[in-house]
C-alpha cells in the first residue's frame, strides 16, 4: 500500500488544477488517470468541436463569399482528413500539456489505470493499493446510450465516436435536439452532408424560451437542415449501408433513411465502475455522485467535482469546483456551489449565450419584472460583418433593478454576455451597465441601449 496526502481520479478541467493547489501547500498527491488527459473538454467536448467548428465557418464564408464582393472561382470542398488533423493537432498539444503538468511535479505521482474503491480510503488501480485520507473525484461523464427499439442493430455514432469518422456522412441523421446536435447538425451541414436533426420534444432546446428555440430553428432551416420535431416513439432498423430511422412524428415522412445516426440525447456519469457503494458514497437516481454546496459526499474526505456530481455540465463550473474546494480546504475562504451565477453558451452559428433566469422562469416566480429585447439587425458591428441573425433579450426586477437574467442569441453574444454576467456578481442595479458607454462598433455596444429600453414584463 502507498500512502499519500490525497489521491485525485479523473484529469479533467478540476483534477490537474487542484493537484497544483494540494502540491504547492506541501501535500503528496496520487492521480488517477485510465485513459486520455484532460477529459472531456480537451478530448471529446469544447476543444475539439469548437476546432471543427472553426473549419465549418470557414466553409460557409467561403460559400458567401459573392455576399462580400470576393470571387471564388473553384467550387467549395471540405477534406475532412484535413479538417480532423487540424483539430487533432489542436487537441494533443492539450493534452500533452496536462499530463507533461502532472509527470513534471515531483509531488505528484501518477497511476495510468482504472480506479476503484477498496474502502473509504483506499484505492486499486491494477496491482497498486494507495491510501489517503481525502479523495477527490473528477471522473466526468459520457455519452448517453439510451435502449431505443432497434438501437444494437443498427451501426451509430455518439459525439465521441463521430470524431474518428474521416469521410463526410452523405445524410447524417441526429437525433438530439440540444446543444451537442445543433452543433453537429450545423457543423456538417456546412460540411457537405445533408443533415436531418429528430426531437422528441415540441421543439428544439426545449429548456429555453420558446422564442429562443424559434429562432435556432429558423437559423438551422435557412441552411437546409430538416428539424423534425415531436418524436414520439424512435426507433433504428438497418437498411442496406444506412439507417432508418422511425421517428412517429405527427408531421413529415414517418421513416428518415440516412447513411450515419449520431446519438445526442445527453450524458451519464462515469460512476457505475468505481466501486462507490464500497466506499459508502451516495448516489441519486442517475448515478451521479450527491454532494453538499462545498462539493462533499457523505463521507468525510471525499469530494466530487465536474460533471460527475450533477451541480454542472460545463467546463466553467468544473474548474470553478476546483476552486470552490481549494478556497475552503487550503484559504479559509467559504466559497459554495450556490455562489454561482448559471451561465453558458450553446455554439451554433451564431452563438447563443444564456445566464441567470429565462423568461418562463421569471413570470414563473410572479414578481414585477422588467424585459428588453433587440433584434441583433440593430447592431451596427453584426451588419457591418453580414451576420445579423438573432435577437438579445434581458430580465431585470423591478423593485430591486437587479438583473435576472439573459439570452443573447447573435455574433459576439457568447463574449459580450461578460458584460451583464459581471454586473450580476456585483450585486449592481442595471443602471450601472445602462449608463455606460460602450465602443463602437462592437456587439456589447448594443446592451446598454437594450436596458434604456426595458418594458413592464406583462
Amino acid at each position: 500500500m502507498k500512502t499519500f496526502d490525497a489521491i485525485i481520479i479523473g484529469a479533467g478541467q478540476a483534477g490537474p488544477a487542484l493537484a497544483a493547489r494540494l502540491t504547492k501547500a506541501g501535500q503528496t498527491v496520487a492521480f488517477v488517470e485510465r485513459k486520455l488527459f484532460g477529459g472531456t473538454c480537451v478530448n471529446t467536448g469544447c476543444t475539439p468541436t469548437k476546432a471543427m467548428v472553426a473549419s465549418a465557418y470557414a466553409a460557409h464564408v467561403a460559400r458567401r463569399s459573392g455576399d462580400y464582393g470576393v470571387s471564388i472561382d473553384t467550387a467549395i470542398e471540405v477534406d475532412m482528413k484535413v479538417v480532423n488533423a487540424r483539430r487533432d493537432g489542436i487537441v494533443a498539444k492539450s493534452r500533452d500539456g496536462v499530463e507533461k503538468s502532472l509527470r513534471d511535479n515531483p509531488k505528484v505521482a501518477v497511476f495510468k489505470g482504472t480506479a476503484r474503491f477498496e474502502s473509504a480510503t483506499t484505492v486499486r488501480v491494477g496491482d497498486e493499493v494507495l491510501e489517503a485520507k481525502q479523495i477527490f473525484l473528477n471522473v466526468g461523464g459520457r455519452a448517453d446510450v439510451p435502449n431505443l427499439p432497434g438501437i444494437h442493430n443498427v451501426p451509430f455514432l455518439t459525439n465521441t465516436s463521430l470524431l474518428a469518422l474521416n469521410v463526410l456522412p452523405k445524410h447524417l441523421v441526429v437525433v438530439g435536439g440540444s446543444y451537442i446536435g445543433i452543433e453537429f447538425g450545423q457543423m456538417y451541414r456546412r460540411f457537405g452532408s445533408e443533415v436531418t436533426i429528430i426531437e422528441k420534444g415540441p421543439r428544439l432546446v426545449g429548456h429555453e424560451d420558446e422564442d429562443v428555440s424559434a429562432c435556432v430553428q429558423s437559423i438551422l432551416e435557412a441552411e437546409g437542415i430538416e428539424i423534425r420535431t415531436s418524436a414520439e416513439c424512435i426507433d433504428l432498423k438497418p437498411d442496406g449501408t444506412g439507417v432508418v430511422v422511425g421517428t412517429n412524428c405527427t408531421d413529415g415522412e414517418p421513416d428518415i433513411k440516412g447513411s450515419h445516426v449520431l446519438l445526442a440525447v445527453g450524458r451519464v456519469p462515469n460512476t457505475d465502475d468505481l466501486g462507490l457503494d464500497l466506499a459508502g458514497v451516495k448516489t441519486d437516481d442517475r448515478g451521479y455522485i450527491v454532494v453538499d454546496d462545498q462539493l462533499r459526499t457523505n463521507v468525510p474526505g471525499i469530494y466530487a467535482l465536474g460533471d460527475c456530481n450533477r451541480r454542472g455540465a460545463f467546463t466553467h463550473t468544473a474548474y470553478n469546483d476546483f476552486e470552490i474546494v481549494a478556497a475552503n480546504l487550503l484559504d479559509n475562504d467559504p466559497r459554495r456551489v450556490s455562489d454561482r451565477i448559471l451561465c453558458y453558451a450553446m455554439y451554433l452559428d451564431p452563438p447563443l449565450a444564456r445566464i441567470g433566469m429565462t423568461e418562463a422562469d421569471v413570470r414563473a416566480t410572479g414578481r414585477p419584472a422588467l424585459i428588453g429585447t433587440r433584434a441583433m439587425t440593430r447592431v451596427g458591428r453584426a451588419v457591418e460583418k453580414g451576420e445579423s441573425l438573432g435577437f438579445m433579450k434581458v430580465l431585470v426586477d423591478a423593485e430591486s433593478k437587479m438583473i435576472l437574467g439573459a439570452s443573447l442569441l447573435g455574433v459576439g453574444c457568447d463574449e459580450a454576455i461578460h458584460c451583464l454576467l459581471d454586473v450580476m456578481y456585483a450585486k449592481a442595479p442595471y443602471t450601472t451597465i445602462s449608463r455606460a458607454v460602450h465602443i463602437h462598433p462592437t456587439v456589447a455596444e448594443l446592451i446598454p441601449t437594450l436596458l434604456q429600453s426595458l418594458q413592464p414584463l406583462e
